[in-house]
């Protein structure tokens, strides 16, 4: 194969990322992703910029220098050659191989779940010969219930209560998630079953294969906290599960307040609870880290067109993973609904957004409660909620709860 003529001013940008960070040294042991540097160190470090031959540099390296110099590695990329690249996926985050050597690894962001993945993209200067896909799993990495399940009676749900309660939390969660639901189990929604003032429950819709249905209908029938929406799973259909929580909150556990709140939401309940009865409670409320005029994404992984939402920006709205609203607009909603009159957009945050603000124009005024401690990025110290926790980070969470910490885990 003859080889390209070289371009100037041409940098080939294949792994820009690792290649950027390969110039600031790993630190052993704790930038390590499943025992892997995240970054090979690629350059030479003796802050030399004369280019000595091997021979030479062997020889001054046995003679010594003052400065410590490391045996280092080429940067794996050069001009007009042909590399393999190979992506694999392990515990904790990605590995990239460049002709076999490790060159950098890339851990999942808190939270992540492979199976939330949907594509892989190269970006760069760069072409492509070949791809080849192998060992993909016909199920999640993640299924194994009996991992995960503990099939014991302290964690299953209390009866519902016969009178009306102060608080309803609908948790959004993703059929396969059995370890995310367990570690909320075991976490912040020990507090319903201190408290009979507050009920929790997950939303969940079915899947694709019959064998995580399965489970799942095996979890639901012994923990009694999963309502099962009947529909499978896509992201344009999740509005219906906030639909489904409004609905549970209003005729079947009639609750003061229904919140919404995904299963990587770690949920301070008292602090939450506290936060909405300082706005009254004669008041129409909703309560949550608000957006203000954004407007909709045109283009790219979240693109909405024009058809779906054809004004210029979206209502004022909550984000998503940790939102309150007083019951007499869920019933709102809920009527709206069965009366067919309610509009449905795939983003579930902004159709609430959409719903309180046609329920404050046309039946009552609302009072909105803006927080940052519903925190949307993830966690930081005084959250009211934190989102993008992993089970591990729920089970931290709790613990530090209880001897009166709200610090976050995943900060250093």
């Amino acid at each position: 194969m003859p080889t390209p003529p070289p371009r100037k001013k041409r940098l080939v940008r294949a792994g820009l990322l690792a290649a950027a960070a390969g110039y600031f040294a790993s630190r052993p042991v704790e930038d390590t992703v499943d025992g892997q540097l995240k970054c090979e160190k690629w350059i030479r470090d003796d802050d030399s910029k004369s280019e000595e031959s091997k021979m030479k540099w062997w020889v001054k390296r046995l003679i010594g220098r003052p400065k410590d110099v490391r045996i280092i590695w080429p940067y794996p990329f050069t001009e007009g050659k042909l590399f393999v690249m190979t992506l694999t996926a392990g515990l904790e985050g990605y590995h990239v191989n460049v002709d076999g050597r490790h060159v950098a690894s890339f851990p999942y962001r808190t939270g992540y779940s492979l199976e939330d993945a949907t594509a892989l993209s190269l970006n760069g200067d760069i072409d492509i010969e070949s791809i080849f896909a192998s060992s993909l799993p016909n199920s999640h990495p993640s299924f194994a219930p009996e991992r995960y399940l503990e099939m014991s009676e302290q964690w299953r749900a209390p009866p519902l209560p016969t009178e009306p309660v102060e608080l309803f939390i609908g948790i959004l969660s993703a059929a396969s998630h059995f370890a995310e639901r367990m570690a909320v189990r075991k976490s912040w929604m020990m507090y319903t079953r201190k408290s009979s003032n507050v009920v929790a429950r997950f939303f969940v819709a079915l899947n694709g294969k019959k064998e995580v249905n399965a489970e799942l209908k095996k979890e639901a029938e012994f923990f009694q906290d999963i309502v099962i929406v009947p529909f499978i799973d896509t992201y344009d259909l999740v509005v219906l599960k906030t639909v489904a929580i409004a609905e549970y909150g209003v005729r079947v556990v009639p609750a003061k307040y229904v919140m919404k709140c995904d299963d990587d939401t770690f949920v301070r309940i008292d602090s939450v609870l506290d936060q909405v009865k300082n706005v009254g409670n004669d008041k129409s409320v909703y309560v949550g880290s608000i957006n203000y005029f954004h407007r909709p994404l045109r283009s790219g992984k979240w693109a909405v067109t024009y058809e779906e939402w054809p004004e210029a920006l979206y209502p004022n709205y909550a984000n998503g993973p940790g939102y309150v609203i007083s019951s007499d607009i869920a019933r709102y909603i809920v009527s709206e609904f069965d009366n067919q009159t309610l509009r449905l957009f795939k983003m579930e945050d902004v159709s609430m957004g959409m719903w309180v603000e046609k329920f404050n124009r046309t039946r009552r005024a609302v009072e909105i409660r803006h927080d940052v401690r519903f925190y949307q990025s993830g966690c930081y110290n005084g959250y009211f909620t934190a989102h993008y926790q992993s089970p591990q980070h729920m089970i931290c969470l709790w613990r530090k709860l209880q001897s009166g910490s709200a610090r976050c885990c995943n900060v250093r």
